[in-house]
């Protein structure tokens, strides 16, 4: 992928399935939300496995284990092993790992993926500021996670002790709602300290290379929801991404993405990875793509036409990023994004 600016989500004249070798699929708001598997990802995966593409599941959640996250998906009926879950706990222990001495004690503040991940690099999780930890971590622990846990961490950071952070994500999509997340315990620990961890997840570079290195992806396209970690992530690894609907993101947001997140393809749902994904074509002073033209007006955008909703999405992106060239587009969507139901 260039890194020059993108103006508009991108056409392809066949599925993304057969154009792409491996899918790197994010979790939260594109497999499941909570507990539960999201519409049409089951059989779009299985559709897509059975095509030939391998199918990859990176996360920024640090809680659980890879075997855990592939059983899971497995009884969601997501057939998957530990080996493909690749999750931003062990690009963290990876990262840690490179800068203490082999069998260092490290302070954990997080679930059992951290731990794991640690031990997998030679590591000894440990609970207390006063186990001499040469490193702290910290990953999503979920709603158990106690206040003395970052009463820990907040006093080894303070004394000098290196600070680590699997990602730094504010919130997390869960069947009820949107949660808070790890980025939002990190803040506490900042606030305590005045320190700046090390972070390793999406969008930086060492959750991509975790990533690259476990799978060994040659043609790959990253699969997500949020734009600031998917879709940014992809962008600080120039390889192509595509933005599903399904989680965090919504189309007013999408359409004042600044360049690093803007994706390659946009679709409702994992059923984008099946088929091919229509130009979006200039038409005038504006953008059509299906039976939608979008155009940028003087204080809104505007949306003419009929047809599939997420063809008037891709119109409509076209129309504001292109005004907004390599800034932000702040004209308001509100109308036309009401006519797509978004």
């Amino acid at each position: 992928m260039s890194q020059s600016v993108r103006t508009r989500p991108q056409g392809a004249d066949r599925a993304l399935s057969e154009a792409y070798d491996t899918a790197l699929l994010d979790l939260d708001g594109v497999v499941y939300a909570g507990g539960d598997a999201i519409a049409y990802a089951v059989d779009s995966l299985a559709a897509a496995r059975g095509g030939g593409m391998r199918l990859a599941y990176v996360t920024n959640n640090a809680l659980r284990t890879p075997a855990a996250v592939a059983a899971h998906l497995s009884e969601l009926g997501v057939p998957a092993g530990a080996a493909d879950v690749i999750t931003s706990a062990q690009a963290v222990a990876r990262l840690i790992s490179e800068q203490v001495p082999a069998g260092a004690r490290v302070l954990v503040v997080g679930g059992e993926g951290l731990r794991v991940a640690l031990r997998e690099r030679g590591l000894e999780p440990v609970e207390s500021a006063d186990d001499e930890p040469a490193a702290v971590v910290q990953g999503f622990g979920g709603p158990d996670l106690t206040w003395g846990r970052f009463a820990e961490a907040s006093y080894a950071v303070a004394r000098g002790v290196p600070w680590f952070a699997s990602n730094t994500d504010l919130t997390i999509p869960s069947g009820r709602g949107i949660a808070p997340g790890n980025g939002a315990a990190v803040e506490v620990v900042r606030i305590a300290t005045g320190a700046e961890p090390r972070v390793a997840g999406k969008p930086l570079p060492p959750m991509h290379r975790e990533t690259i290195l476990r799978t060994g992806a040659e043609r790959p396209l990253v699969v997500g929801d949020r734009l600031d970690t998917d879709i940014e992530g992809a962008f600080n690894g120039e390889v192509d991404s595509l933005l599903v609907l399904t989680g965090v993101t919504d189309g007013a947001q999408l359409l004042a993405a600044p360049p690093r997140h803007r994706p390659t393809y946009v679709d409702e749902d994992l059923r984008g990875l099946l088929t091919g994904q229509p130009e979006v074509a200039e038409e005038g002073d504006g953008f059509g793509c299906g039976g939608w033209t979008a155009t940028a007006g003087d204080d809104r955008l505007e949306l003419n036409g009929d047809g599939a909703a997420a063809d008037g999405l891709r119109a409509l992106c076209a129309a504001a990023w292109t005004r907004a060239g390599d800034g932000t587009c702040t004209l308001d969507a509100g109308k036309a994004l009401a006519r797509l139901g978004l």
